[in-house]
């Protein structure tokens, strides 16, 4: 693994803003517009003013923190709360334990990580490793807002092989009997934090930490955001060996850890044609064997659970709203191989996934719908239900896309990659699908910043 550090945390000083809860917020990139005014509402210092400051009447484009847009009110906040006590910086550098306790499919777990700055490399020059594609859009945002701020304010998700937890029960020693700074989230998830600052406890972990790659689960476009801010120093010769835009904010889970799950992504598809499970059926041809499942979208719930307990990446559910029908489709050697000659420059890793058959086999050659808009992406049954019954909504929904109402004519349930498939995956040098996997629960914004100055 690149090397770790440990860092001084800018942090909110509770006596000044109360509850913990009421001021931090998810990740950018799941926060609709909805969500984004009732976290403004719900306190004044809330970070959404940092992590997603809203568009305002009169903006500019540009980055400048000189000009009023939303990275310069961005800026202007994050400076007034340090001005004001608000948010300080810890007198020691610390590593920062991190645990996120929460409930699914009617079990409690919590999952451990800790919280320090890694060095970056860039992908394929180290030990660092990415899984899934990035674009273009959220990289320009994040780097004006980085420009902007000096600082990260979220941190990059990094996953790293130790099977006996021996970082992490190392850290876990050290903060046993101490009261964490606690934080409750929208969904309930319970956030629980420890600086560590104890100097020979940080150089174990670092030493443990040292030989082992790292794989990214989530925050790719932060990851080379914080790249690309580096080189931008570098270029304004404003740049060390030690300044600290050399490093990014990284919050490292063990892949063993018992609290890792990885959730699916379902699919609900925009701009396709009308069809009925007979005509999908006969799209799909000898690359599956198809059957219908049943009528109705709250079917979803049982078909998915087949899907689940066969725990096979090659089979999908795929529901046609014209006949209001689900179909299981599982594919055969015969779509593999077609799969691999339309995909070579792929590992027969790749090709196995889930996402992989579905979009690259199924809807971008079988169907022939390569040219798509993004399709909603949700991650319980239960939302596949709700939105097959009311349809798509006008306008930009949680995950950052675009709605133009109107019926949801075809939507698939699909097994998400596991932390196997990322490793091996990242290690053939290759990146996933979008939306491949979903490591839940989200990290929160405003539990620790790192500043770039």
């Amino acid at each position: 693994m690149p090397t770790i550090q440990a860092f001084r945390g800018l942090r909110y000083d509770l006596g000044h803003i109360g509850s913990l809860s009421d001021v931090v917020t998810p990740p950018y990139d799941v926060i609709g517009p909805e969500f984004q005014d009732a976290l403004y509402k719900r306190h004044p210092a809330n970070f959404i003013r940092l992590e997603l400051n809203r568009d305002e009447p009169g903006d500019t484009s540009t980055g400048s923190s000189e000009q009023s847009n939303k990275y310069g009110r961005a800026a202007k906040f994050l400076r007034h709360w340090r001005q004001e006590g608000l948010m300080q910086v810890d007198p020691d550098a610390a590593l920062y334990v991190y645990h996120q306790t929460f409930t699914t499919e009617g079990g409690e777990f919590t999952r451990r990580g800790f919280m320090c700055r890694v060095r970056l490399e860039r992908f394929g020059e180290g030990k660092i490793y990415p899984h899934e594609e990035t674009h273009s859009g959220p990289k320009a945002d994040r780097l004006l807002l980085t420009k902007a701020t000096k600082a990260n304010l979220s941190q990059i998700f990094g996953l790293y092989p130790d099977p006996q937890n021996q970082a992490q029960n190392l850290l876990e020693d050290t903060v046993k009997g101490q009261t964490p700074h606690t934080a409750t989230d929208h969904l309930g998830v319970v956030h629980r934090m420890w600086p560590v600052i104890n100097s020979k406890v940080i150089t174990d972990v670092a030493a443990i930490m040292g030989p082992k790659p790292m794989f990214i689960a989530d925050g790719h476009h932060r990851y080379e955001t914080a790249c690309n801010y580096k080189d931008f120093l570098a270029e304004q010769g404003a740049l060390d060996s030690e300044h600290p835009a050399n490093f990014v904010l990284t919050q490292c889970v063990s892949m063993n850890d018992p609290g890792l799950l990885v959730l699916p992504t379902h699919r609900l598809f925009r701009g396709v044609p009308a069809m009925t499970s007979q005509e999908l059926q006969n799209k799909l041809g000898g690359n599956f064997t198809s059957e219908s499942f049943g009528s109705g979208p709250e079917l979803a719930a049982s078909a998915w659970e087949k899907i689940e307990v066969e725990g096979d990446q090659g089979q999908l559910g795929l529901y046609t709203a014209r006949d209001n029908t689900w179909t299981l489709a599982s594919v055969t050697p015969a779509g593999l191989a077609k799969l691999a000659e339309l995909a070579p420059e792929h590992s027969s890793d790749w090709q196995g996934l889930g996402v992989s058959i579905l979009h690259r086999l199924v809807m971008d050659n079988l169907l022939g719908l390569a040219n798509l808009p993004k399709p909603m992406y949700v991650h319980s049954v239960d939302e596949v239900i709700e939105n097959l019954q009311k349809g798509d909504a006008v306008g930009r929904d949680a995950t950052g896309q675009m709605g133009a109402g109107g019926q949801f004519e075809l939507a698939a349930l699909v097994m998400p990659a596991t932390v196997d498939h990322v490793r091996a995956i990242s290690e053939h040098g290759e990146r996933m699908p979008a939306k491949s996997t979903y490591f839940y629960p989200k990290l929160l914004g405003g539990m620790v910043v790192h500043l770039l100055e």
